[in-house]
């Protein structure tokens, strides 16, 4: 189920740019940027909101700056791909904090998911513990990135 497109004006394109870049723009800064008031600036920030272009605004963080330098691409397929076998993995894979993004796939996997943990140990005990335990798991094929080419939370606005 897909959700209904919303169309933005010039306007609404450089309020979610700005804010896509800095989300602690205070009204008057953001208005000053979109090139409007700061009333008219935050009634469309509102009903961008209420539309569901804005679903939340987040703090991005430095994964090294914990210790979690180490990203793997997990490639998973299940015994089954019947709507019982999916949700449950689905389910299990939203409770684990390591799993940053997960996506049901076409071809030769089901599941891609991008891993983020300290250590090759952390990972290890990801996949004993958790991963390899979620019912339906039949292989589990792991990619390690060596370096961090591009990497963006900011969506390619018109």
């Amino acid at each position: 189920m897909s959700k209904e497109v919303v169309v933005l004006d010039q306007i609404d394109k450089r309020i979610v740019k700005a804010l896509q870049d800095n989300a602690r723009l205070s009204s008057q800064e953001l208005s000053a940027q979109v090139g409007i008031s700061a009333s008219p600036c935050w009634r469309r920030v509102k009903a961008l909101e209420e539309a569901g272009v804005i679903t939340k605004y987040v703090t991005l963080v430095d994964p090294e700056a914990l210790g979690l330098s180490i990203s793997i691409f997990t490639s998973v397929s299940l015994d089954k791909q019947i709507e019982t076998a999916l949700e449950t993995f689905q389910k299990a894979v939203r409770k684990r904090p390591e799993v940053m993004e997960c996506y049901l796939m076409t071809g030769d996997f089901d599941y891609l998911l991008r891993v983020v943990v300290g250590s090759l140990h952390d990972y290890e005990r990801f996949l004993l513990d958790h991963l390899t335990r979620i019912p339906g798991v039949a292989s589990i094929k792991s990619s390690f990135a060596l370096k961090q080419v591009k990497y963006t939370t900011a969506l390619p606005v018109g």
